[in-house]
């Protein structure tokens, strides 16, 4: 284990550990307030995260948690950048099955003709 006073910039970390595709996107994610760091939301690019702080991302309608396992020197590949963190995220366990949403049988003839429909017509004016 490193340093525990070493630190790197949160968006830099986002970036090392994949979870945006650049650094650009890393710092208006946590710009935008969707990172928290041990529960604290930040809103700086520049602030500072060690090994062991625990990350709260809100993305795509998702909640990611993630505990810094290790600061990482680069953006290598997806492997490596697994081994920067351990993720936390509960996993939610499905349903057994969801319903099929119920569609509203239309009436014969209401409403826009249906493909087949529409070959029936073609058929018909052809006199086939």
């Amino acid at each position: 284990m490193q340093d525990p006073t070493v630190k790197l910039r949160i968006d830099k970390w986002l970036w090392y550990a994949r979870v945006a595709k650049t650094r650009t996107l890393a710092a208006k994610l946590v710009g935008s307030g969707h990172v928290r760091v041990n529960s604290e939301k930040i809103l700086a690019a520049k602030f500072g995260v060690k090994e062991g702080d625990v990350l709260t991302i809100a993305r795509d309608s998702r909640i990611r948690i993630l505990k810094i396992a290790a600061l990482g020197e680069r953006r290598g590949p997806a492997s490596e950048a697994q081994l920067l963190y351990e993720d936390l995220t509960p996993v939610v366990e499905k349903t057994a099955k969801s319903p099929e949403p119920v569609v509203d049988k239309r009436d014969a003839g209401a409403g826009r003709p249906t493909k087949r429909d529409r070959r029936q017509i073609m058929r018909f004016k052809n006199g086939d």
